[in-house]
This record gives structure tokens, C-alpha cells and sequence, in this order.
């Protein structure tokens, strides 16, 4: 759910690269028709490397109907995507890899003719180490002990690191023997030469008499200056983020802990700000990251997409201006603070602060907004605490966890699919359960004590935060105006919650 487009993916891709420089970006498609297209468009959006995934092999957790019908053979796959790739001028700056039932060396070897450098090898493996693929590895009862959690069954795990090492010492010596027979001396140099693949004889089997594999065995029509292999690293345009600014403006903090505080303009060009600083923290201080506001950056301006991605712990991120979508994606325990800029026309309760996809699957740390979200708020939210003045449709989908308040109207479709966490919407009107998905939730009355406190709690920071008039007025008028707020709650989350009570009672 935030992914609609190819410039959707570059957006993604660009922000897993900020999130750890050093590491590779991989991006998995299955093998159909056109996959060579939407792997050109992967090479474009900057992608080191592109998986090109058969329809065989797979895991045992798979469905019965995608293990029969979803995708094509790698070897189609494949050969599309090096086409293609070599037709535009792609294939130089991007890793091609293919995997689905790859067992031997003459697999790797056919492969690499069809245009593959890489290639993915799990279901031989697995039976390498002990794997009599009952296909339950989501059920936690591997009798081999390979795919389970329980100590008892881990026991009958018999598998060594030696039988894998053994088994692809067979593979890369059956390899070597092919590329011999073929005159090759490296991987290299054989990459997508399929006039060295012969069909006579498949074609001659009476099963596949009239079968043109002309397409599969084709060699683009380029020049020979057209690279047929990766020879160049991918330009992912780090050299220029405000992100290298803030590593500066910030050493103190990353290197000794000393509080840090910046203020710096911001335009829509600044893509994914604070999400390279916030992997300098995590590196060197780990999950913990550094205290509460040791880092306070604010801006003025217009943030660009995913502002404040992945954002650490100890890290303070305030705008004043508007952001776009993706802000606060995968928040890892930071703080975002956004409120528009003052002196303004308009009226801030009723007006979009922030795009779409706010909060995608973040984990912890704090969001107030003082305006209105666009929609798919919080999708996935597994732990974040927010506060905003309304949000659009499909509000706190497939939520897991964390507690999101809206101080205004939402969108359609709230709370569809989601499955933990509690959300407090202020229903002034009175509409709002129209607007509800309750297929997996109930809508409660505010009554617990402990529902006030955290309400409340969160209702100070915001109006602290942002200066939000609507959060003054409720506090004002607290207990006078809770009767207006829905609860909504998961009712399996809600069983969970209330076992451990009764089991923590039952203790004590």
C-alpha cells in the first residue's frame, strides 16, 4: 500500500539506500510477460540489482494456488529481462539474478547464457540440511527441525554448514566443467551468449514439435560498446542530500552524545531528510539510540517525500511549512513535529498538512501534525503515537500497534484490517461509525481511566508542540467533551489484552 507506481518503487528504493549507504538494493519480480519492461523501470529507479523469480520452487508456506499457476519458468523471464535491458542501455548498471528450482551447475550455467549474474539457490539446500519438504514451514511443526520455534522439534536438526558448502562445491565444479567444454574461462564473459545454447534436441521430442524458441535464444542488435553484464555501480544521488549537511551540523551528538540543535530552510527537492543521520546514530548507538531531543532540527518550509523516514531515537525533527507523502515512514522512535506556518489565511483543522502515506509501518516514537493528513495514515503502524486534525481515507489500515488520535473527520474505510494498537477520533457530528470498517473492530465509549490519562497525555504534547487551537479547546473541556471521542479497538487485540490481565491477576 505504498507502492502504485514506478516512481513509487524510486522513492523506496532511494530511502533504503539512505537508510544504510553501504548496503545493495534488490528488487524481486516473478516471471511473467513484461517483466522486461517493469525491470527497465526497476534499472531506472536505481535499483544495484533485480531478481528475476521463477515459478517453481518457493516456499512450503505457499498456497497451493500460487505454487500451480503464478508466474512462468525463469528461463523466459530471464531472457526478456536481459533483452530488454541490453536494448536500452540498462543492463551495465544493474545486477541481474534468477532463482526457482536451481539445483545444478548445468542450471547455473543456462542461466548465465540467458543474461543471469547471480543465482538463488534455496529449495536444494534445505534438503542438503535435512528438509523432506512436508510443506509446513508456517505452522511451526517441522518434524526435521529446520522451519520451527519449538526447542523439542530443533532437536532433530541434524544439518552442518559443511553439507551446503560440500553440495555447491558440486555445483560450482559441474559449472566449471561446462564453461570449459564451451571455451569460457569467467562468468563474465558468457553472460547472455545464447548462440551457445542448442535446442535440437528438445525440439525434436515429439511433445515440442512446432516450438519456436527463436524469441528465448535471440541476441539483441546493439553495438558492441553496449555493456551485456553489470560494469558500473548505480548513481543513487547521495552526493548531494541536505543529509550530509546534517551529518556535519550533528558530529557532536553522533560522536559524544552532546545536544545538538540546527534550524534550516527546506524544499521539496530534500527527499528523505534525517534518514541518512538517523543510520549514523543507529550504527553507533544500536537500537537504544541517544536520549530525547539530543538532535532538534527545524525547518522552514516545504518537506519532500519520505522527511523523516526510518527517523532514530534521540532525534527531533520540527517543520514549519507542509510535508509530502511518505513523512515519517518507518519511524524507528523519533520524533516529527509539523505545523503550518504562521500568520496564515487558511484555517489549519480543515486544511491537508501532510501527504500521503503518513506513518507507513512505523514501529515507535512520536507524530503530531497540527492539520490534516492525506490518506492511508498510518498504515501499518506497529507502535507510533500520533496526533492529527483529520485524515483522509483508509485511515490506520492494517494497524498492529501504537495509538493514533484524530482531533476531526476521517475518510471512509477507517480501521479496515487493522488488528492492533487503539485509535480516539473525535466525533463531533456524530457520523462517524458510517465511515468505520468494522470488520475487525468495536467502536467503545471512552471510560477507562488509564484511556483518559494517555489521551490527555497526548493532547498536552500536541497542543505544546504545534499550538493547536482544536487540541486547546478539548483540554479546556475535558471531561466534558471525552463523551464525544470513539474508541475504536481490535477485538481480537482487545481478548489478548484482557487474557494477560486476567493471567497477571491471577499471579499476583
Amino acid at each position: 500500500h505504498d507502492i502504485y507506481s514506478i516512481e513509487d518503487l524510486a522513492q523506496l528504493i532511494f530511502d533504503l539506500k539512505n537508510s544504510n549507504t553501504d548496503a545493495g538494493v534488490s528488487v524481486k519480480l516473478v516471471a511473467e510477460v513484461g517483466v522486461g519492461t517493469v525491470a527497465a523501470g526497476v534499472a531506472k529507479a536505481h535499483a544495484d540489482k533485480v531478481l528475476i523469480s521463477g515459478d517453481s520452487g518457493g516456499t512450503g508456506a505457499s498456497p497451493l494456488s500460487s505454487i500451480k499457476y503464478a508466474g512462468i519458468p525463469w528461463e523466459l523471464g530471464l531472457a526478456e529481462t536481459h533483452q530488454t535491458l541490453v536494448l536500452n542501455d540498462l543492463r551495465g548498471r544493474i545486477r541481474v539474478e534468477t532463482d526457482g528450482q536451481m539445483k545444478t551447475g548445468r542450471d547455473v550455467v543456462i542461466a548465465t547464457l540467458l543474461g543471469a549474474e547471480e543465482y538463488g539457490f534455496a529449495t536444494a539446500p534445505l534438503i542438503v540440511e535435512g528438509c523432506i519438504m512436508m510443506r509446513k514451514c508456517h505452522l511451526n511443526t517441522c518434524p526435521v527441525g529446520i522451519a520451527t520455534q519449538d526447542p523439542e522439534l530443533r532437536k532433530k536438526f541434524n544439518g552442518k554448514p559443511e553439507h551446503i558448502v560440500n553440495y555447491l562445491f558440486f555445483v560450482a565444479e559441474e559449472a566449471r566443467q561446462l564453461m570449459a567444454k564451451l571455451g569460457f574461462r569467467t562468468i563474465n564473459e558468457m553472460v547472455g551468449r545464447v548462440d551457445k545454447l542448442k535446442i535440437t534436441k528438445a525440439v525434436d521430442h515429439w511433445k515440442a514439435k512446432g516450438l519456436d524458441l527463436t524469441p528465448l535464444l535471440t541476441a539483441p542488435d546493439v553495438s558492441v560498446d553496449v555493456p551485456r553484464y553489470c560494469v558500473q555501480k548505480q548513481d543513487h544521488g547521495l552526493a548531494d542530500i541536505l543529509d550530509n549537511q546534517l551529518v556535519e551540523l550533528c558530529k557532536a551528538a553522533i560522536e559524544v552524545g552532546e545536544k545538538v540543535t540546527v534550524e534550516l530552510p527546506i524544499r521539496n527537492i530534500n527527499r528523505t531528510t534525517g534518514t541518512v543521520l538517523s543510520s549514523k546514530v543507529a550504527k553507533k548507538y544500536g537500537p537504544e539510540g541517544l536520549p530525547e531531543d539530543t538532535i532538534s532540527i527545524k525547518f522552514s518550509g516545504s518537506a519532500g517525500q519520505s522527511f523523516g523516514a526510518f527517523l532514530a531515537k534521540g532525534i527531533t525533527l520540527t517543520l514549519e511549512g507542509e510535508s509530502n507523502d511518505y513523512i515519517g515512514k518507518g519511524l524507528s522512535g523519533g520524533k516529527i513535529i509539523v505545523f503550518p506556518p504562521k500568520n496564515i489565511l487558511y484555517s489549519p483543522e480543515e486544511t491537508i498538512l501532510i501527504g500521503n502515506t503518513s506513518l507507513y509501518g512505523a514501529t515507535q516514537g512520536e507524530a503530531y501534525f497540527y492539520g490534516m493528513a492525506g490518506e492511508r495514515f498510518a498504515v501499518r503502524n506497529s507502535g507510533a503515537q500520533t496526533v492529527v486534525e483529520g485524515t483522509g481515507d483508509h485511515g490506520c489500515e492494517y494497524m498492529t500497534g501504537g495509538v493514533v488520535v484524530v482531533l476531526g473527520m476521517t475518510g471512509r474505510n477507517f480501521a479496515a484490517g487493522m488488528s492492533g494498537g487503539v485509535a480516539f477520533v473525535l466525533d463531533d457530528t456524530g457520523t462517524f461509525q458510517s465511515r468505520c470498517n468494522t470488520g475487525m473492530v468495536e467502536l467503545e465509549a471512552l471510560t477507562a481511566k488509564e484511556d483518559k490519562q494517555l489521551l490527555h497525555g497526548l493532547l498536552t504534547k500536541h497542543f505544546m508542540y504545534t499550538g493547536s487551537r482544536k487540541a486547546k479547546q478539548v483540554l479546556d473541556a475535558f471531561e466534558a467533551t471525552v463523551p464525544k471521542f470513539v474508541k475504536v479497538m481490535p477485538v481480537d487485540y482487545k481478548r489478548v489484552i484482557e487474557e494477560r490481565k486476567r493471567k497477571a491477576s491471577a499471579v499476583h
